[in-house]
Parts: C-alpha cells; sequence; structure tokens
C-alpha cells in the first residue's frame, strides 16, 4: 500500500515548504523575516504562509524525526537531567517541564499550569513511556519530583545537586531566543505544540560542533540536511 502523500494538493514543492518550516523553527526568526529571506531567494509567499506551513507539516516532521530516533535508540539512557521554566502566557504563568538527557538530547518537553506532584507525574509518565527508564534522574530541590518518583517506585535512582542540572538549565537557552522571536505566546496548547516541533527540530541539527573537528562536523551537517529533506516523502 502506497504512502499518503501530505504534499499532494499544494503547488509549492516540498523542497521549498521543508525550507521555510525549518528556518522558522530552527532559528530564532519571525514569520515576516522567513518571508524575507524567502524572497532574497525568488521565493514569493505571504508571511501567513508560513505560519500556515509550519502549523501542517511542522508537527509531522516532528514526529518522523522523534520515531526515527526512538527506532534508532538516539538517545541516552544512562542520565536524565529534569527542570521546569516559567513561561508567560497573556500574562498567566505556566510551567515548561523539559527532559535532557546526558548528551544534551531534548527528551520530552511538557506545559502545564502548575508545578505540583500532579503535574510532575504526568511529566515523568509520558517521558518514560516513549523513552523507559533512565539509571539516574538529575533534578533540582523541587520537592514535587520527590513525591512523584516516591509513587512511582524510582526515588533511588534521583540525584539532587546545586550545579548538577546545568545540562537541563541550558536547553532552555534556544528555546527562550525562539520565545521572544515570537513576541510569546499567547494559548497553552500553541506553546505546547511549538515546544514538541521546537524540541525535535533542534535535536535533529545538534552537532556539539565543540565536540568534533570542523570535518566531522560538516559531514554531520550535511547529513541531517539530507536527512530532513527526505521527511515525509511519498
Amino acid at each position: 500500500m502506497k504512502n499518503h502523500n501530505p504534499f499532494r494538493y499544494f503547488k509549492t514543492s516540498p523542497e521549498i515548504i521543508r525550507l521555510a518550516v525549518m528556518m522558522y523553527v530552527r532559528f530564532p526568526l519571525s514569520l515576516r523575516n522567513v518571508e524575507d529571506l524567502l524572497h532574497e531567494r525568488g521565493i514569493d509567499i505571504s508571511h501567513e504562509t508560513v505560519r500556515y506551513w509550519w502549523n501542517r507539516f511542522g508537527p509531522m516532521f516532528a514526529a518522523e524525526i522523534r520515531k526515527r530516533r526512538v527506532d534508532h535508540h538516539s538517545y541516552s539512557n544512562w542520565r536524565w537531567h529534569l527542570d521546569e521554566v516559567f513561561v508567560k502566557i497573556n500574562g498567566e504563568t505556566h510551567y515548561l517541564w523539559r527532559a535532557v538527557d546526558q548528551e544534551g538530547e531534548v527528551l520530552e518537553s511538557f506545559v502545564t499550569k502548575r508545578r505540583d506532584r500532579k503535574a510532575a507525574l504526568a511529566f515523568l509518565k509520558k517521558a518514560m513511556k516513549r523513552y523507559g527508564t533512565p539509571k539516574a534522574i538529575v533534578t533540582d530541590r523541587l520537592r514535587s519530583y520527590r513525591a512523584a518518583m516516591t509513587l512511582i517506585g524510582n526515588q533511588s535512582i534521583q540525584d539532587v545537586g546545586r550545579w548538577k542540572n546545568n545540562r537541563a538549565e541550558n536547553s532552555h537557552l534556544p528555546f527562550r531566543r525562539r520565545e521572544r522571536a515570537m513576541s510569546r505566546f499567547r494559548l497553552e496548547r500553541s506553546l505546547q505544540k511549538f515546544t514538541a516541533v521546537h524540541s525535535s527540530v533542534y535535536n535533529h541539527f545538534n552537532f556539539q560542533r565543540h565536540l568534533i573537528s570542523r570535518d566531522e562536523f560538516k559531514v554531520q551537517r550535511d547529513a541531517a540536511l539530507v536527512e530532513w529533506q527526505q521527511l515525509c516523502a511519498a
């Protein structure tokens, strides 16, 4: 049975759609910035078209990237780092929970209105259902983590330290840059949708260039771009 082609009824080529979505999600650009950059390349589209493309295809691209990473086990269960960050939505405080492995791969993002035991438990269950149970979990001193892990039964693997969770805290920086470019969010579901897409795209192009040579970095970058051009191909 042939796979359904998601680009079937679009006049624009899939290559241009993938380029527009990648530019908007990967880099701290506004919709109008992407429109101007594409215009310089001879592609005349509206910023509203970019908005429609990322809403339509962004979750599809992110889901395929996550599926490939899970199938190939391109993540680590040795040590996870968990952290939450404050996000304002229409003046109301929400919390963005994030799970990161020791290599800097964002495993899961989860948005809640509270950061109590119930929210921490839902976040942990969601992450562990997809990636399994790690050997160690590093958190800050938020008591909700301890309460949730006690219910699950893995409180013995929790590790709390003042400087041990810098990996998770640093993972918030790319999202903060995107948040400023987007002038923040107006709906909780929009925040959840964008963080899920952004984390997958960030993982796909995260090469940790400070740990590899220039030649190896260029090889990995080219391979990531080729793989991106093959996403959702019919």
